[in-house]
């Protein structure tokens, strides 16, 4: 594979980095989001950055020409999760997603409100965050490994027609091998080698990711946090190519 990096996209998934925009104001994310390029990342945003800045920020990044996956997790009674993904594909994004332990009513009506705007984002289910270990689930009545329930969920999203889920890079071979190539994965946990793991606990390198079969490799401080984070961003894209 080519060791350099450039502009022309290689197939419909790329790029396959998506930077998380784990950011507390507009400024500081705009002073990061203007060395970047649409070419090579795109854009995810979370809780927080959405609720201090609004979708005006979402606006601005559209239209400066980045895919932007808007994390907020919908979990809510089906009508509630259905008129907010209706909202979130007004606003143009490329992604959305929502709890798929919300259940198969509430990610079909999310399906269906999709499919009635004239922009259809890409929806995904959330299975078990990255951040739970075998010991969390258990705390909240999951009598269960991590790994099953996230299969559970994923066969769930699929069947409720969603175009993929949200899941660490260690269960991506199974959801491949029992749903199939065309379900998208999107994977958080994602950390070059040699970085802080932080709040994570099932985390790959970005080549094992991609190598298991991840679709999106969502990753946030390594870049953000960097004192180059273009550079950070281009290193990662060379390990990603030379697979």
């Amino acid at each position: 594979m080519t060791s350099t990096i450039t502009s022309t996209q290689s197939s419909t998934k790329e790029p396959r980095i998506i930077i998380a925009l784990d950011f507390k104001d507009e400024a500081s994310t705009m002073l990061l989001v203007n060395q970047l390029e649409p070419t090579l990342c795109r854009l995810k945003v979370g809780k927080e950055l959405f609720v201090r800045c609004g979708p005006s920020l979402v606006d601005k990044l559209i239209n400066m020409g980045f895919d932007v996956f808007l994390d907020l997790k919908f979990h809510d009674i089906p009508n509630t999760v259905a008129a907010a993904c209706h909202a979130a594909a007004d606003m143009g994004v490329w992604m959305v997603n929502v709890h798929a332990s919300g259940g198969r009513k509430m990610m079909q009506f999310a399906r269906e409100a999709i499919e009635k705007s004239t922009h259809k984002p890409l929806l995904i289910g959330v299975t078990i965050l990255t951040s739970l270990s075998r010991y969390d689930i258990s705390e909240v009545g999951l009598d269960i490994e991590p790994a099953a329930q996230v299969l559970k969920l994923a066969k769930l999203a699929y069947d409720s027609g969603l175009d993929g889920v949200v899941c660490s890079p260690q269960e991506v071979s199974v959801l491949k091998q029992e749903i199939g190539p065309d379900f998208s994965l999107v994977t958080p946990g994602v950390r070059p080698a040699g970085t802080d793991i932080g709040d994570q606990q099932r985390v790959m390198t970005p080549s094992e990711a991609l190598i298991a079969g991840s679709d999106y490799l969502v990753i946030g401080r390594p870049i953000t946090a960097n004192t180059s984070p273009i550079k950070a961003l281009k290193d990662i894209i060379i390990e990603c190519q030379n697979i």
